[in-house]
């Protein structure tokens, strides 16, 4: 994962985590600011009666009729004692009789007792509007957004900050792996060379066998390597693979090494259709299975290696004998090695993991500790 793409995600995670901490304050504050609009609502319904009281009072019995107040977004009415409308513009079913402010959902009114015989023989004044909390909805709303957007900012700027001294330690470090992978290249060339110079003019003994062997193992790390290093700066392009030659080859490779353990690796290879898939993407996938199942394999057993097609999609398994896995779900982290004595640097399956999630390669996996793993690649 690149710098940015991590500070990123631990901000934003960060940041979940603190606007999850802040949503139980928020929430009473929300609580809060309705209750304050409710009252201010209520309020707006004491100052809308007095107007219709105070029209009512200002009333004389000379004048020819009484006009009513009518407002845009209240309604009212004057009721009897028994609350029958004497005159209504309330379009609600009242629910509660009683004098006072009342809540119905989103419908508020207030009842206001009238003195008797007075107000054209009205008993009750009510005075209704909508309520609505979208002003509170919004400005909590806001709030939350103002303070995601801070913290996640903030987040994001020290994370980065507190960074940067560890950037610069991986920097020198990836300039010393890129530097000694450069070094490990050419006198383990030297050796490899050597080596089969010696086997062509005398008869193969032992100890070169070993010499041999080992110098694969150190090949296939530094292949990991090298190709850990170049990921993000070569574009590895498609070719059209014959996969049962390309396989037979790389078991061919690693025959000597099993041999050290005296491991017989079983071919079941079967013809494929052509596979679209770069060469060194593929070569990186089988050897780490080969490598790996030649490594956690108990001695004088055997590795089963098959090719076949099934649903007109090539099906590759590779099935050792061996230790197991106790936790599957590891085993692609990188650097992660369930047993640190076997060697290697737990690259390689993080690798395998990478190149089969871009290639939409399918995986299954069947382990079982002190019995032996078997993995199959499904390709598309």
């Amino acid at each position: 994962m690149k710098d940015s793409q991590y500070s990123a995600k631990y901000a934003l995670i960060y940041t979940s985590l603190v606007s999850v901490i802040l949503l139980t304050p928020l929430f009473f504050y929300f609580i809060y600011m309705k209750n304050i609009h409710s009252i201010h609502n209520e309020l707006l319904l004491k100052e809308k009666s007095l107007l219709i009281i105070k029209a009512m009072q200002e009333y004389s019995q000379n004048e020819e009729y009484f006009e009513y107040p009518r407002f845009k977004t209240f309604e009212s009415g004057l009721y009897d004692k028994s609350f029958k409308p004497i005159f209504s513009l309330i379009n609600y079913n009242i629910k509660y009789f009683k004098d006072g402010y009342h809540l119905d959902a989103n419908d508020a009114y207030l009842i206001v007792k009238l003195p008797k015989e007075r107000y054209f023989g009205a008993a009750y004044l009510i005075v209704k509007n909508e309520l609505s909390f979208a002003v509170v909805y919004e400005k909590v709303m806001m709030i939350l957004f103002s303070v995601v957007i801070l913290v996640f900012i903030l987040s994001l700027f020290f994370l980065q900050t507190f960074a940067k001294p560890f950037q610069k330690v991986n920097e020198k470090l990836d300039n010393f792996i890129k530097d000694s992978v450069h070094e490990i290249n050419t006198p383990l060339s030297i050796i490899n060379v050597n080596i089969d110079l010696y086997n062509r003019k005398n008869e193969p003994n032992k100890y070169m066998q070993r010499m041999k062997a080992a110098t694969k193992v150190l090949s296939n790390i530094y292949n990991d390597m090298d190709y850990l290093i170049k990921y993000d700066k070569l574009k590895y392009e498609n070719e059209s693979i014959n996969l049962a030659e390309f396989l037979k080859e790389r078991i061919e490779y690693f025959s000597e090494v099993a041999r050290m353990k005296n491991i017989h690796i079983n071919k079941d290879i079967q013809e494929c259709p052509t596979l679209e898939m770069n060469s060194k993407k593929l070569q990186r996938v089988i050897d780490n299975n080969i490598s790996n199942a030649i490594k956690y394999s108990y001695e004088n057993s055997q590795i089963d290696v098959s090719l076949y097609t099934k649903e007109n999609k090539c099906h590759l398994s590779f099935r050792d004998y061996g230790v197991g896995i106790k936790n599957i779900d590891e085993i692609f982290s990188r650097y992660y090695r369930e047993d640190t004595s076997k060697g290697g640097f737990g690259i390689g399956l993080n690798i395998v993991k990478s190149i089969i999630d871009e290639e939409n390669i399918e995986l299954k996996i069947d382990s079982f500790p002190k019995k032996g793993s078997t993995f199959l690649y499904i390709f598309s």
